[in-house]
């Protein structure tokens, strides 16, 4: 191992692969990323090529490497994070059969519907979380209801993290976190569970074996060094979902401390000692050994703010950067409230605390006063109150936080930051890498020793700046939460007409 190591994280976002290296004082050195795209055949739906990964990462990678100008022998490990529930269908052959599902697709809400009327609260006991559209297994069971070949032809499966990852390795494993991400794990072993994979017909040699998170996996072959620029017989740790990676890499090691995520989606996340099975949380384990974080979760967060800026600010040839910089500028010469114009940012349906897949977007209350800068500060405070929707979930059942760290490219905006920290009423802080791939490289770290174990690496995580709420703004925000509440509420009901409207019906 190289005397000052280098250790890189590679993630699969929901719209690019990012590369990220650090040293082991946890400063970066370089970091890269190369947009993948995503394909929607129908309303709802949300699909990607594996292949589009692989040769993301094949062009993102020797770019990072020129950058760091240093022998890709001084790597001293790589690890890998992406969404959660997103799988990689196999066929005996070892080639990708379809698309992969991923996971802020909403198709299979009538598979959860049956799911829910067979064994609900058996679900929940099993595998911790209640069936949702974003969960592999009604996935699973969507396809094989829809695409009864394809099923049929699977050999194995791959979560979307591992199949990039077994493009370096040829090894097939995954780790305990997104093993519980598939919904068909037992919480409490730790095992496949057959009795949930019974209830989709899915048979239990096609699902990986089970690593932790900071396991050494393999080593990049020969093959994958010619394709990336890495040198043969780098070591490879196992890696673990994106959301996980992100909450480690800001720092969540202790309760008391929440992790907001504003990336394509949005979380709100606390530590537990323990799982907290409710139809209402997400419950995972931790990268942390013997803890479990738990999640709330809005489906449209940064995603909704570029959908602003590409339907109704950039036009062709702009700066996409330069865009949301001049809408931050709009917005932040707006009052708070937006002058009563509310949004709610429903645009793929919803999760915490509603879990209605059917629900929409809306901006609601516009008047002639209202110009751009109004509708880019309505998105920001929309999706703020709906962290806000998902924050009150965990209070009510005693998980709470005094301080929030943020992370994702939502982060970014100053502005932003400021309302989350007044609508939330908490103290805000952001680290100075805050994103899944920074994650994944201090679990490589852990990998192979260059850090004692998980909490010894949190502790080179730097804060560059604090959000602390004004009480006049969150006052504001306390008068306006109520009604975009009794919005929701008014809305739902036509929300699903308008879903029936749109596919035929009456």
């Amino acid at each position: 191992m190289a005397a000052d190591p280098l250790l890189v994280g590679i993630d699969l976002g929901a719209g690019s692969l990012k590369v990220s290296v650090i040293r082991a004082d946890g400063s970066l050195v370089a970091e890269a990323s190369e947009a993948v795209p995503t394909t929607s055949k129908h309303p709802g739906w949300s699909e990607q090529d594996p292949h589009d990964w692989w040769s993301a990462a094949c062009k993102a990678l020797p770019r990072v490497l020129a950058l760091t100008k240093r022998p890709a022998t001084d790597i001293a490990a790589i690890a890998f994070s992406a969404g959660a529930h997103t799988q990689v269908l196999t066929d005996a052959d070892g080639k990708v059969i379809r698309p992969a599902i991923l996971w802020n697709d909403q198709r299979s809400h009538a598979e959860v519907a049956a799911l829910r009327k067979q064994a609900d609260a058996r679900i929940l006991e099993i595998g911790a979380n209640r069936a949702n559209a974003t969960w592999t297994l009604p996935q699973m069971l969507w396809l094989r209801n829809h695409e009864p070949e394809a099923h049929a032809r699977v050999k194995r499966l791959y979560v979307a993290k591992d199949w990039l990852r077994a493009q370096f390795t040829g090894t097939w494993e995954t780790d305990t976190i997104d093993a519980l991400g598939t919904l068909m794990l037992d919480a409490k072993s730790g095992q496949w569970s057959k009795e949930l994979c019974d209830m989709i017909g899915w048979p239990l040699d096609t699902l990986p074996p089970i690593v932790a998170p900071t396991a050494l996996v393999g080593k990049v072959t020969a093959e994958a060094a010619r394709a990336t620029g890495l040198a043969e017989g780098t070591p490879v740790v196992c890696g673990t979902s994106d959301t996980a990676a992100e909450t480690y890499g800001a720092g969540m090691v202790r309760e008391g401390l929440g992790v907001v995520k504003l990336a394509t989606a949005a979380t709100v996340n606390v530590l537990s000692p323990t799982s907290r099975p409710d139809f209402e949380l997400i419950n995972y384990y931790h990268v942390v050994p013997k803890h479990w974080y738990i999640i709330t979760a809005t489906n449209s967060c940064a995603s909704a703010h570029k959908w602003l800026r590409d339907t109704f600010f950039r036009r062709e040839g702009d700066d996409g950067r330069a865009v949301f910089d001049a809408m931050d500028r709009m917005a932040a010469a707006v009052a708070p409230g937006a002058e009563g114009l509310f949004f709610h940012p429903y645009l793929n349906g919803e999760r915490s605390p509603y879990w209605d897949p059917l629900l929409r977007a809306d901006f609601v209350g516009a008047g002639f006063n209202h110009g751009p800068g109004h509708f880019v500060r309505a998105l920001y405070e929309g999706v703020a109150y709906s962290l806000r929707d998902c924050r009150d979930v965990l209070r009510a059942k005693g998980l709470s936080f005094a301080t929030a760290r943020l992370t994702g490219g939502g982060s970014t905006s100053a502005l932003w930051r400021q309302i989350v920290a007044d609508v939330l009423n908490v103290e805000v802080e952001l680290p100075a890498v805050a994103d899944a791939s920074f994650g994944a490289a201090l679990l490589a770290g852990v990998g192979v020793g260059v850090y004692a174990d998980e909490r010894a690496a949190a502790q080179v995580i730097q804060i560059v700046s604090r959000a602390t709420p004004d009480p006049v703004r969150a006052a504001v925000y306390d008068r306006g939460f109520p009604i975009y509440r009794d919005i929701q509420a008014a809305l739902v009901p036509l929300n699903h007409r308008i879903h029936d409207f749109v596919r035929g019906g009456s």
